[in-house]
């Protein structure tokens, strides 16, 4: 595999929650969230090229949440509220602890729409003016917190851009694709509608291009793309991200995959799309330059709580239990890049599905003595999402706690003490990329 095991996350099987005594009180939380569940953000015309049949047609523009992706946040927000609760966060109930949230989302209507959606299911029949503070820039205004690039937050190198890709590929692009062929083959063979054991037939006049055939490059971007690797896979990794929407906003399964897939093979093909977002995404110098702005803020955030006194640069208010930000799965991506973070949830390795996030708990340390953060990283499960499941203590969704090199201890819940945090965020964190 291309990608390199740095830090271990402990995969906590879905099952009944309880208060962790081997954790000291928790006093402030950091949510790092996808948006929900939403329609292809590319046309059903370019999707159906490599089909030989047609794609299901959406009911919501192409990019936004779809009525299940709410749906979901909602029940994800209502987890929270019942488990940090349970952690003695927040009341059980009622309205009053919604002056102490913040919600950041990103400018997309989607990121919008579903920071009010968890923002609802944490705080349910309370009235506008005492739900917690939301923040959003324009819809379209790229905003620094979650688009820095685009944002115009430094002076990224896209030379170098390119040759860290083609560093960990050994500067062979086609490499890639035999890297995944049998991954890719599979796809390709569902695409065409090919049946099991008999050979794949050429596109007819439905599908005009074959995925295979798809051109290798490795190309300078623009904007938050600061490098581009096309070909086979980057498709791939649209494809069957689509084919994961198609799933988790519960389409009727003769229409997902065209009737001819199973949760074992989405899960499968997923790969691809992990694969994918690890180099593009993941790589360490384009991680570091897109995702430098989120992880300052993010530690200026936590400190803030800790120190109890206004820090510049963090979010939220000084008296804050929680402050939620919703961007996407490339915030997500590049902050794993930054600081070598690996998980495995519901089967999958890396994976950031919607509505997974990262979760940072700034917790009393158990002597007593100072604070110390304890991460993971939290997603539902294909089958909760598809089932619209209600998240309960008894039945939550999956989680994985974090292992971060640097400074996670061997402790349960791999710990990090809040000095040896502050260092590791700090160390990596490149301030050229940072306002």
């Amino acid at each position: 595999m291309l990608i390199a095991l740095c830090a271990v996350a402990a995969v906590s099987p879905i099952f009944a929650q309880k208060v962790d005594d081997a954790a000291g009180k928790l006093k402030f939380v950091v949510i790092l969230s996808r948006h929900g569940v939403r329609s292809p953000t590319v046309s059903v015309e370019q999707l159906n090229q490599y089909s030989a049949s047609p794609w299901p047609r959406w009911d919501v523009p192409p990019g936004n949440l779809t009525p299940q992706g709410a749906t979901l946040m909602r029940l994800f927000g209502a987890y929270y509220r019942s488990y940090f609760a349970q952690q003695g966060l927040w009341n059980p109930a009622g309205c009053a602890d919604a002056a102490r949230v913040s919600v950041y989302s990103d400018s997309d209507r989607r990121t919008v729409e579903t920071g009010s959606s968890l923002a609802a299911g944490m705080f349910p029949g309370c009235p506008a003016n005492e739900q917690p503070e939301q923040h959003a820039l324009q819809d379209g205004q790229a905003d620094p917190l979650f688009h820095s690039l685009s944002a115009g937050i430094g002076e990224p190198d896209y030379q170098r851009a390119v040759a860290s890709i083609a560093g960990r590929i050994g500067n062979n692009p086609e490499g890639v694709t035999e890297a995944y062929r049998p991954q890719l083959e599979a796809l390709q063979r569902l695409l065409l509608e090919c049946r099991p054991a008999s050979r794949c037939a050429e596109p007819g006049h439905a599908a005009t291009k074959l995925l295979l055939d798809v051109p290798v490059r490795l190309d300078g971007g623009k904007g938050d793309h600061l490098a581009e690797l096309k070909g086979p896979l980057s498709t791939a990794s649209t494809i069957t991200e689509t084919l994961l929407l198609e799933y988790t906003t519960g389409l009727p399964m003769d229409q997902v995959g065209w009737g001819r897939m199973n949760l074992a093979t989405l899960k499968q093909l997923m790969d691809l799309h992990t694969a994918a977002s690890d180099l593009t995404r993941r790589t360490s110098y384009l991680a570091t330059v897109q995702a430098s702005n989120m992880l300052a803020h993010i530690l200026e955030t936590i400190q803030q709580a800790a120190t109890q006194k206004p820090i510049p640069g963090a979010l939220g208010k000084l008296g804050d239990r929680a402050v939620v930000l919703v961007g996407h799965d490339t915030n997500l991506a590049n902050i794993a890049g930054m600081l070598n973070l690996n998980w495995v949830v519901d089967g999958r390795r890396d994976d950031t599905p919607p509505g997974g996030a990262f979760v940072f708990e700034l917790r009393q340390a158990p002597n007593g003595s100072g604070y110390e953060v304890n991460t993971y990283y939290t997603a539902q499960t294909l089958e909760q999402m598809r089932q619209a499941t209600p998240l309960t203590l008894e039945k939550p969704p999956a989680r994985a706690n974090i292992f971060i090199p640097g400074c996670s201890t061997g402790e349960a819940n791999f710990p990090c003490s809040w000095k040896a945090f502050q260092h590791t965020l700090t160390s990596v964190i490149d301030p050229g990329f940072v306002k």
